[in-house]
């Protein structure tokens, strides 16, 4: 519904044309092949495929389309996630509509387009501390899991996994793997 929402309002201004719309993250890249946009807008929470995700697919699949990421996740972790998937705005949802469709106009004339805010919040909490690996445990941590479970999954050993999970501790300033996890979603990290 608010996907539709967001198509019929930007369907009225008169200089941008909605020409797809997926509601699924692993369908962007063959919609896109498909439709041939020139802008691509998409959400952090993605069935399928986050939009981070989801952006970084398209970045390497059709360079030429620009990406927009919209959320109500305004999370510095996340905007700097984004910038380095190939998005080449990030808003949150809270702005007004029409920065939304002045946005997508400058993106189009090469411009990268970041909520202030939110890239003044990025400066200030710096990069994740998290390595990529150490983000894959954690995420994977993320549902009770004990260490071997985690080891079976991710094809590591148990002493690999305590050692991942008490890295991301130790650099999240948390008590445990849980608020480790809360932490570091809070931050925008995983």
């Amino acid at each position: 519904m608010v996907r539709e929402a967001l198509a019929a309002l930007l369907g009225l201004d008169g200089e941008i044309e909605v020409i797809a719309q997926v509601a699924r993250g692993d369908e962007v890249v063959d919609a896109a092949r498909t439709h041939r946009p020139d802008v691509a807008l998409l959400d952090i929470e993605m069935p399928g495929m986050s939009g981070i995700e989801a952006a970084a697919a398209l970045h390497r699949a059709e360079p030429g389309i620009r990406i927009v990421i919209l959320t109500t996740f305004g999370r510095p972790g996340y905007l700097r996630r984004a910038m380095e998937s190939g998005a080449d705005a990030f808003l949150v949802k809270d702005a007004p509509a029409a920065r939304l469709a002045d946005a997508i106009r400058r993106v189009l004339g090469g411009e990268r387009v970041i909520d202030p805010t939110l890239a003044a919040a990025a400066l200030v909490d710096g990069a994740s501390p998290l390595t990529a690996r150490e983000r894959e445990v954690l995420r994977a941590s993320a549902d009770g899991s004990t260490n071997a479970e985690l080891a079976r999954s991710l094809n590591l050993s148990p002493g690999t996994v305590r050692n991942y999970l008490s890295t991301a501790i130790q650099k999240t300033a948390a008590r445990n793997r849980a608020d480790a996890v809360r932490i570091a979603r809070d931050k925008g990290w995983l």
